[in-house]
């Protein structure tokens, strides 16, 4: 593997670079460019987010920017507008004003004295989405891309829906972007902070209401999804995630559909692979580098020789909520992903049996509501205990199919797929499946999963209700993974009606009748060791800060007793700090409470609230914002309400109501 060789050069930052879109929005940047770059131009990297540079992003941006700077390149960490110290407001996530601002954006980069002309863009999770939607768009200027857990379907892959399946992330993240998207500006940097603040707070929409109100895959969503046309892709990409994020499948689906792309996917939950747990993290940066200088310099790294694919093989582990570390092993796919490796079939059998021999079988599924409390996050991010427990409490709700003791490791590499033939007593219904590795003592790890709407069945454009009792063929992919299975360990599918609190449940209890089934797993002849490796990590200084009060995570189940109601608790308290350089103080904390019935999948509730603080000199806002979601049989109901305190008097107070039938969810 090649090395990318670059002198170190002398870092200026501009911590407010002024970007003026066409219609005079000032959108506001931190740049950090080599001192020199007017005498030795540069290419730029851009990173646009809504994630707020002046208190939000610090932490990764500290480590990241500065180092490709002193590589020699300028890099811009853009707040679209309505964000951060931008001016304008957000309409959307994606929309097309903002992917429109973004080229405007690499333009004008492309046009300073500074910069050769040539730009790259790169980010994580909304990053991205957006790198891979701008470069469908092809900019002339823009060259390379690095896209970080991502997807390339909006519907299929986000955190809206699912397998036809309203996630509850739907509601949780439309929270997290009100609150974001409602704080005011740093106001040591804007005159007119409080009239933008202001601003925000009357006009920013409540989005769940909007994804809502798109149950199908419309033109709202293929707006976006870049794989309604990968050829429009015209920069080169590398693409990289984590088995322990939830966006899974973007890094091999893009690895087969653009020629020349490449793509690395760690052990990693939703975070840059220079500081992502579980460990082994890995030299990133340097492999940015890397790719960045190949197709921004014309400097010949190697990365067109390195394989298609590179993925870290895990070791199966006792299942925890936390890891710090997972064991395992670097694989390499020369060309392609996973999807030229063989599979292996295992059929469903009556007794509960998962094996090579096809077999009649019947087995009902009908779950409790609550089935699915160790599922864990849908997108662990927040470095809580967030992962997948012990499936054991699932799987007594679920129907299981266990195989007999493996003779042998297997390492499972892509995404199974399962054939099921099945049928429903309600027209309405939805299944989840998981794939688990059973350890000796009955403790079960999940491997991956998927989840199924039935009336998307035939897909998710035009669902169509079951006919009760009427059996069909439905096929679901499970997410792709690569998992070691240690000999001797079993496997174990377990088919469940019900997933809370990941999906909000259908409107009646189903029972599924299945009367054939059969799994299809990829494997890999076994490695023995690293096919590839890394270099560390590396990073520019970290952001310094001053503590005021430390964060803490808190996931907690309760029961209550009278009621019946079972209840998953999130307190995430982020911390409260001072930043070192500039002075602004600011802290947030997010509570979620979601609450079900057993025997009522109606009895749903979701509650998200979010406090935020900023600090300074004299100043002290506050905003709260608070959203909830229940549903009947055919609509959902959903309230919402937003809150704004300057010096503890309240400045602004609004509240939303909203009633959107349910469309076959």
């Amino acid at each position: 593997m090649k090395q990318s060789l670059n002198t170190m050069r002398t870092v200026v930052e501009d911590p407010d670079h002024a970007i003026v879109m066409p219609d005079a929005t000032r959108l506001s940047a931190r740049l950090w460019r080599p001192d020199d770059a007017n005498d030795d131009p540069v290419p730029l990297i851009l990173e646009f987010l809504p994630y707020r540079k002046r208190d939000g992003t610090c932490a990764r941006d500290a480590l990241t920017h500065p180092y490709f700077a002193a590589h020699g390149y300028a890099c811009a960490r853009v707040d679209m507008r309505g964000n951060g110290d931008s001016e304008g407001l957000m309409e959307d996530e994606y929309s097309a004003q903002e992917l429109d601002d973004a080229v405007e954006v690499i333009k004008w980069a492309a046009a300073q004295p500074w910069c050769n002309g040539r730009v790259g863009m790169m980010g994580i999770s909304w990053g991205g989405f957006n790198s891979l939607q701008v470069a469908a768009l092809a900019p002339d200027a823009l060259k390379a891309i690095i896209t970080l857990c991502s997807t390339v379907d909006r519907y299929a892959d986000d955190i809206h829906y699912k397998g036809g399946c309203l996630l509850n992330e739907n509601l949780g993240w439309g929270a997290t972007m009100w609150s974001y998207s409602s704080r005011a500006p740093d106001p040591a940097l804007r005159a007119d902070w409080r009239e933008m603040w202001l601003d925000r707070l009357k006009n920013e929409p409540f989005l769940p209401s909007l994804w809502l109100r798109h149950q199908r895959r419309d033109a709202y969503w293929q707006h976006g999804s870049v794989c309604e046309d990968f050829g429009a892709i015209k920069a080169k990409v590398l693409a990289v995630g984590g088995w322990g994020d939830s966006y899974k499948n973007a890094v091999p689906q893009l690895v087969e559909a653009l020629d020349g792309a490449k793509g690395i996917v760690g052990p990693w939950v939703h975070k840059y692979p220079h500081f992502a747990v579980p460990e082994p993290r890995i030299g990133f940066l340097q492999e940015a580098l890397r790719w960045w200088d190949r197709w921004l310099k014309d400097i010949d790294t190697g990365v067109e020789d390195d394989p298609d694919y590179r993925a870290y093989l895990m070791d199966g582990l006792r299942p925890a909520t936390w890891y710090t570390e997972r064991p395992g092993r670097w694989i390499a796919e020369k060309r392609g992903a996973s999807s030229h490796l063989p599979v292996q079939t295992l059929h469903l059998g009556t007794d509960g049996t998962l094996d090579d021999a096809p077999q009649a079988m019947t087995a009902q599924v009908a779950s409790p509501a609550h089935c699915g409390a160790a599922a864990g996050e849908y997108c662990a991010i927040w470095l809580g205990p967030e992962m997948p427990g012990d499936q054991r409490g699932d799987d007594a709700l679920s129907t299981t199919f266990t195989s007999a003791p493996l003779g042998a490791d297997m390492d499972l590499v892509g995404a199974p797929r399962l054939t099921l033939t099945l049928a429903c007593d309600k027209p309405q219904g939805q299944i989840a499946v998981r794939l688990n590795h059973v350890h000796p003592d009955g403790a079960a790890s999940r491997i991956t999963y998927g989840v199924l709407n039935l009336s998307h069945r035939n897909g998710p454009a035009t669902p169509k209700g079951m006919t009760p009792d009427v059996a069909e063929e439905i096929t679901l992919d499970l997410d792709h993974i690569a998992y070691r299975i240690p000999k001797g360990h079993r496997i174990r599918i377990a088919i469940s009606t019900a997933y809370w609190p990941l999906l909000w449940p259908a409107p009646e209890a189903a029972q599924v009748t299945l009367s054939k089934g059969r799994i299809a797993l990829p494997q890999r002849p076994k490695s023995r060791g690293d096919e590839v490796t890394f270099l560390p990590p590396e990073g520019a200084a970290p952001w310094e800060t001053e503590k005021i009060r430390p964060e803490s995570h808190v996931r907690r189940q309760e029961t209550d007793m009278v009621t019946g109601i079972h209840s998953l608790v999130i307190e995430d308290d982020f911390g409260k700090s001072r930043d070192s350089d500039h002075g602004l103080i600011a802290g947030s904390i997010a509570r979620e409470r979601w609450d079900i019935h057993p025997d009522d999948p109606l009895s749903a509730h979701g509650y998200c609230v979010w406090e935020d603080e900023m600090e300074r000199d004299d100043i002290r806002l506050r905003t709260r914002a608070e959203c909830s979601m229940r549903s009947d049989a055919t609509t959902f109901h959903l309230s919402a309400k937003i809150e704004a305190w300057e010096n503890d008097k309240l400045v602004y107070s609004r509240e939303e109501n909203d009633a959107i039938p349910r469309d076959h969810m």
